[in-house]
Formats: structure tokens, sequence, C-alpha cells
């Protein structure tokens, strides 16, 4: 079998309405979906964190053409440079655009030999995927969103419990205000009562004395995590000091965790850490390290599709992973986007990854990218023409 053809189509996938967050505004996602065509007709589908590695992943396409898409070890030698210099002193694209086409990859290996992924990694330990519901503060478009107060918030999540059944939650309060956010997770806790799972996620947002603040206040509330409270692991190493609930961090510099005893969770996307081979082993470090590890939010239904073939094969990753999956307006797979219920997500058996692409959904993402261009993560209502500043208090 060989390979014929690289595909890479970039897409967005808004949300039903956009959620503060650190920089301003979020309003969904832009990625790249690729196909990798063979000679045997089997498609891999692949897929990677933006939709500015297009022409990253375009530029493999010639080099790759002949070659035998089940020797990953080649495939990487003929994509990436010296790993350590692209990856820690050069422009990491190459790393990144890998690991999205590497995706597809084990696609067409559980395609060829007519096995769900979890089965080529090892067999489940589990097959119902568990994720968070998210709650953040949210603008208002066509009557969604608008959690702008505890209350809100609070009912917003009591609401999901009721229709879906979920009890495990994680949210951005991130509006600037200390007192808000220590409000509303008073309010969470009190109305969600003590078995619920509340995950906070500040995205850096807070200097070191207020995060101290924070922390102290929201502490007898029973935080399963914290993300990012503050902007560096060295001031996380302060912030553990006076505080025992356990942080994590999107950054994935295990060494430096080690080091410094935090953060205690890594949470990033395969794409970045060069696909799922590279994450299964750097997985296998933070075992041995004693480094939690799960993925998060946003990705089309092909990454989510993947974690949920590694989730089910790695006891190690047993905590819920984020999901925005709940607020995702569309996708491009077949039946897609993946809804939690009661907090989980069964794994696919189809082969592969277990999903389809959906040609239709494709190409209307596609359009809404071209005609609109990448999403702006960065857009701060406040002041329209200039990014933010960090941190916000």
């Amino acid at each position: 079998m060989k390979i014929t053809n690289i595909k890479a189509t970039p897409v967005n996938i808004p949300l039903e309405t956009p959620i503060y967050w650190t920089a301003g505004l979020y309003p969904g996602t832009s990625k790249t979906i690729i196909e990798v065509e063979t000679d045997d007709g089997i498609v891999g589908l692949g897929e990677a964190p933006s939709s500015h590695l297009t022409p990253a992943i375009e530029s493999l396409g010639p080099r790759l053409i002949g070659k035998d898409p089940l020797d990953i070890a080649e495939i990487e030698s003929l994509c990436v440079p010296p790993w350590q210099i692209v990856q820690n002193t050069d422009d990491s694209a190459a790393v990144t655009a890998f690991g999205g086409l590497e995706i597809a990859l084990w696609d067409i290996r559980g395609k060829v030999w007519h096995q769900p992924l979890y089965k080529l990694l090892g067999g489940a330990v589990r097959k119902e995927i568990p994720f968070t519901e998210y709650f953040a503060f949210r603008s208002v478009t066509n009557g969604k969103g608008g959690e702008m107060d505890p209350q809100a918030v609070t009912e917003f999540c009591l609401r999901m419990r009721e229709e879906h059944g979920s009890t495990y939650f994680e949210g951005k309060l991130i509006l600037g205000d200390p007192q808000l956010e220590i409000q509303t997770v008073r309010a969470l806790r009190e109305a969600l009562g003590p078995e619920a799972m509340i995950r906070l996620d500040s995205n850096m947002q807070w200097s070191l004395a207020t995060a101290r603040h924070v922390l102290r206040e929201i502490e007898p509330y029973n935080i399963r995590n914290y993300e990012d409270p503050v902007a560096t692991f060295e001031e996380m190493a302060a912030l553990r000091q006076h505080s025992s609930i356990p942080f994590s961090s999107h950054v994935p510099d295990i060494r430096r965790a080690v080091a410094l005893g935090v953060p205690d969770t890594i949470v990033t996307n395969f794409a970045v850490l060069g696909g799922i081979n590279r994450a299964i082993r750097f997985i296998g470090a933070c075992e041995a390290m004693g480094v939690g590890f799960w993925c998060y939010s946003g990705d089309t239904g092909i990454c989510t599709a993947a974690y949920l073939h590694v989730k089910a094969a790695i006891p190690w990753v047993h905590e819920p992973s984020q999901s925005l999956l709940r607020w995702q307006v569309g996708d491009v797979i077949q039946d897609g986007p993946f809804k939690p219920k009661n907090n989980t997500v069964p794994v696919p058996e189809g082969p592969g990854l277990g999903v389809e692409l959906d040609r239709e959904a494709l190409e209307y993402w596609h359009q809404h990218h071209v005609d609109n261009g990448p999403m702006d993560h960065f857009h701060d209502p406040h002041r329209p023409s200039y990014f933010r500043r960090l941190p916000l208090s």
C-alpha cells in the first residue's frame, strides 16, 4: 500500500456563542482536517490544532507520495527535522503538522486490520470515556448564552445536570474580578452539592498575589483542579506553598513540572506532542513521574475520537477531559459532534478512529473559514483594536 495524496482543509468550528477568556472573547476554533489517501482506496483522517498549519501540511505531500503509510518511523523522518531543535529552539510547526498527519496514519492502520484503534493500542481498560461539562461567562447570540453572573452560571450547570446527567464541571470565570470568581464558586458548590466535580481554568489571568487570595477563599469548596492560575510553573510552585488545590497547565514541559513539583497535570493535544505514538510515550513518562494527563477541549470529532481511543487503552489517563462539545454548533464527522451523557462518551467501535467524514459539513465549515478567516481568539469587546495584557488582576 502506498500514499497517493495528502489533503489539508482548513475549517472553522464556532461555538453557539463566544465565551470570555483571558485574552478576550473565544468564539470557537479553527482546525486543519487531513486526509491521507492510499492506492488501496483507504483514507486516513487526521487533524491539526490550527488552520495556520495548512500550508505546512500541504508541503509534506510531495515527499510522502509513494511511501508506505504503515511505516510511521520513515514518514516522521521525512517530515520532522531533528526533534530537539525544532521543538525547543525553532519553529515547532513541523512537529505539530506531522502530529496531525500521524493521527491519519493510525486511522489507516485500524482500517487495514479492521480493528478499532484502541485494540491496536492493547485493548480497552474502559469504554465509557469521561468528560466535564463546561461553564463560562458567555455573551448572548441568537438567544444562547448570557450567563454573566453567579446565579446564571449556576442555573446553567443545574440545567445540564437535569438534561444530560452531568455531575463533572469545569469552567472559566474570567472577567478580571476575583470576588466574582469566589462568589460563583461558592454558588456552584452550594447548588450542586458535595459530590459534583468542580474544576477551574484561569488561562493565566491572575497575578501571584491575587491567585493566593482567590485560592485561599475557594479551597473550602473542594476544587478538583485549577488550570493555569498563574502564568509560569515557577509562580505555581510559589502558589503551591499556600494552596493544596491541584494545578494543571497546557504547557507540556514535563521536565520542569517534575523539577518544580507543579503542575500536577499536563493538559494538551496529541498533535502538539507530535502524534499518537509520541503522545503515548509522553503519557508513559507522566505516569513514571506521577504527573497526570488529559486533553483539552475544542477539537473536531477526528481528534476527539483519537483521544477516546487512547484513553480507552491507557489506565493512567483516568480524569475527565475538558469538553466544549455541548457548545460546538458543527463538526466534520457524521453524527458529530460527540455529546456526553451522564458524564461520558462511548469509544467508537468502527475500524481505525471509528468516525466517517461528513463531506457536506467539511465543505460548509471550510467555506466558513474562506468567508470569515480563522476564528479570532483575541478580540477584546471593551478595547476592540487592542490586545489584552496579563494578568488581568
